[in-house]
């Protein structure tokens, strides 16, 4: 209730509270098509065309050359390893580094491509350019502050990753350096701390506690929170490529990264212009009818945008259900599948109501009735059956594959019914939930596993509760 009366009452004050002044600039009551002169409706659409474009374009430069530049000349006042008090002079440039540097545009928009890692340095990161992979970094990474992160060549990083360079106390703070080998893999939802003990070739699994004591591991997979030891996985020789192949296949990936990063860029320009069609046509109603029209203006342009997200993500998969895959990175199936992930849709603002489950529909899950979703992130929606009176807490990850050292593997989740997921589970590919099962909080269940109807599962990784 309190979300829609922020819809139809809130959203509605702020437009006329930035309408009214804005009526009185000429340029601005023609592009609203307010101007008391009368100006074609043709020149008014090309009139918002123009405006969109370059408050996308133009924007978009503009905010990236705000984003790797003003960050630099903040972080002066900081040095790693003193110690600052909270909520001083050091603590309000620590802030602003953080918040502009962890803008989730570009890191979405370079995410799964080559050319995140030339972001990432000029962002600050000290990432090696050598042992390019074309997936070094996926598209949800997040820092304290970038420039004492050191990454080290081919090294692999999943979604979900945060590097800790900041310790708190109750009365200060201090930055320290965040250190990552060599060809290592980092799995999903994890934190890196600035004391994490991690050198080369390590493989790290999803939801992972990174240690922070005894030897630097070298040559180890780690798995489970507390972390426990398991022997280093090795790829797939059928995957192997020459020097030649892999440079062959990577300028290949990178052309197809392009042309991605492109449609991704088209997409958001397209949703900004209907935006701003669908706002300046209701200002111009506004006249007319009075505070309703901006009240049905604003349900319009939130049920448009989420019609539109939807649409983008299905024509992205030209329509059709998503298989199980086992290939390379350097499929061409691979790139295909990456451009889904860019091009796909959350929607977390109706996380606790009953549109979502509708939402899921739309986008191609296969859920049954009254189930409760108070923010699961689905990733490969058409490889997910979710049953009856579910209930998916807040947090929660249903995940369909993997890229454990460059091989990318994805199947089938299928949840029962009357199923419970806590806050923050993760639910790895291949895994089957049997009704009236529940998973605890915060637990990780990992690929494959059969979770039989009744039972109850926690931990990392999720064993059945006896």
């Amino acid at each position: 209730m309190f979300q829609l009366l922020s819809l139809l009452l809130g959203t509605p004050l702020l437009i006329v509270a930035a309408v009214s002044p804005a009526s009185r600039v000429p340029w601005l009551a023609e592009l609203l098509g307010l101007d008391p002169a009368g100006t074609s409706r043709g020149a008014v659409l090309v009139d918002q065309f123009s405006a969109a474009s370059v408050l996308f374009w133009g924007g978009g430069a503009l905010a990236l050359a705000f984003v790797v530049t003003v960050p630099k000349i903040l972080n002066l006042a900081l040095r790693p390893d003193r110690v600052y008090p909270l909520y001083g002079f050091a603590y309000c440039c620590y802030r602003a580094v953080a918040r502009i540097t962890s803008t989730p545009f570009f890191v979405n928009l370079y995410g799964d491509s080559s050319y995140i890692v030339g972001y990432l340095r000029a962002l600050g990161y000290k990432a090696s350019r050598a042992g390019q992979t074309g997936s070094n970094f996926g598209a949800q990474l997040t820092h304290d502050t970038p420039y004492l992160v050191s990454i080290g060549a081919g090294t692999m990083v999943s979604d979900g990753v945060r590097f800790l360079t900041a310790d708190f106390s109750a009365t200060s703070f201090r930055v320290s350096p965040v250190s990552i080998g060599a060809r290592c893999f980092l799995g999903n939802a994890m934190s890196v701390p600035s004391a994490g003990r991690l050198g080369d070739n390590c493989f790290v699994g999803t939801k992972t506690m990174i240690p922070i004591d005894g030897e630097v591991r070298r040559d180890v997979g780690l798995l489970g929170s507390p972390p426990f030891e398991i022997p280093r996985s090795r790829p797939d020789r059928q995957f192997d490529l020459t020097r030649t192949e892999l440079r062959s296949r990577l300028r290949a990936k990178d052309r197809y990264n392009v042309a991605t990063i492109g449609i991704f860029l088209m997409v958001r320009w397209i949703r900004l212009y209907l935006v701003l069609l669908l706002g300046c046509f209701a200002v111009r109603m506004y006249d007319l009818i009075g505070f309703s029209a901006l009240a049905v203006g604003s349900i319009v342009i939130g049920v448009t945008g989420f019609c539109y997200s939807v649409v983008v993500e299905r024509f992205s998969t030209g329509l059709y259900d998503l298989t199980s895959r086992y290939c390379s990175i350097y499929d061409r199936y691979f790139w295909w599948h990456e451009r889904f992930w860019k091009l796909s849709v959350q929607a977390g603002s109706l996380n606790g109501t009953p549109f979502k489950g509708v939402m899921w529909r739309m986008l191609g899950v296969r859920i049954g009735r009254r189930v409760y979703d108070d923010g699961c992130s689905i990733s490969e929606k058409t490889l997910v059956s979710i049953g009856d009176e579910v209930t998916l807490g807040s947090g929660s990850v249903l995940q369909s594959h993997s890229m454990e050292d460059g091989i990318f593997k994805s199947d089938h989740i299928h949840v029962g019914a009357r199923a419970t997921l806590g806050s923050g589970a993760f639910v790895h590919y291949g895994v089957t939930i049997g009704e009236g099962a529940h998973l605890a909080g915060d637990s990780f269940l990992m690929k494959g596993e059969s979770v039989p109807p009744g039972s109850r599962w926690h931990g990392n990784p999720a064993r059945e509760r006896r």
